[in-house]
């Protein structure tokens, strides 16, 4: 792992803890670098012994993830050497969340800024998240586009939140602010933004120095839930939208007016529900 160079990620390693910073400007969406290199990166980690928690950030104080880069709508086959090894049931974008869902290692998210469609649901597979009061902003904007949640949000938000909730964020698709994630059960906790840092570190400090085999235990005693019929459900449905001309339009009409551009994405549930869009 030391010796990778990751383009999109950088990674350091002390005390127990593996640090992830997020890194693929303008605004980390989540295209086919970045889920390469955390797709490597989380296979590499599986095996390492001395890696007891993992904790990801982002070098950009406004985004975590985007979303899944909308310009894939010009390159449909973009993700096809990555499907090659995905297991069977899954779709590609299934996948890393799954790969991260039974990472071994503890996963800690720290989000300090937006997470949308894809980015929401790296947020949800992994084990824990703990957003920034004011600044962090968590939604499943994939209805505005013609579609639904195909990389595991579906199943992860219901998990989580519950159906009704779940139902809310999906159809609704708000972006949410820290205390109503946290109110709701997306993420564990909303601190305030200069405590962030502190209140992750200490967890993560303190995950790194148990005894030897206990993180392994507890990952093992408090499995996460089967959702394999779910994500069979999730892809049926995606895939169903995603064929249909208003999706499309909609995505290309997004990336026309500003999706994928710092200023376009600081309100992009207002700029996808705009009437240039529509």
């Amino acid at each position: 792992m030391h010796h990778v160079a990751y383009t999109t990620l950088r990674v350091s390693q002390e005390a127990g803890i593996v640090r992830v910073t997020l890194d693929n400007p303008p605004v980390n969406v989540l295209d086919v670098a970045l889920m390469s290199e955390l797709r490597h990166l989380l296979a590499a980690l599986r095996d390492d012994n001395s890696a007891r928690v993992i904790v990801f950030d982002s070098a950009d104080p406004d985004f975590f993830i985007a979303h899944v880069d909308m310009s894939l709508v010009d390159a449909p086959d973009a993700f096809d050497g990555l499907a090659a090894d995905v297991p069977e049931g899954l779709n590609v974008f299934q996948a890393l969340g799954e790969l991260l869902r039974h990472q071994p290692q503890v996963t800690v998210v720290k989000l300090a800024g937006l997470a949308r469609g894809g980015g929401a649901e790296f947020v949800a597979a992994a084990d824990m998240a703990f957003a920034a009061i004011g600044r962090a902003g968590i939604g499943q904007i994939e209805a505005l586009m013609g579609i639904v949640p195909g990389g595991g949000g579906t199943q992860y938000l219901a998990a989580r939140i519950g159906r009704n909730r779940a139902l809310e964020a999906v159809l609704g698709a708000d972006l949410y602010d820290a205390e109503t994630a946290e109110r709701y059960g997306w993420v564990n906790r909303a601190v305030p933004a200069d405590e962030l840092d502190d209140v992750v570190d200490r967890l993560a400090r303190n995950i790194a120095a148990l005894p030897d085999g206990v993180v392994a235990a507890a990952k093992r005693a408090i499995l996460p839930e089967d959702l394999s019929e779910g994500f069979l459900r999730e892809h049926d449905a995606w895939a169903g939208q995603i064929v249909r001309p208003a999706a499309e339009r909609l995505i290309r009409g997004g990336l026309a007016h500003g999706a994928q551009t710092r200023d376009g994405e600081r309100d992009l549930e207002g700029l996808l529900r705009g009437p240039a869009v529509r």
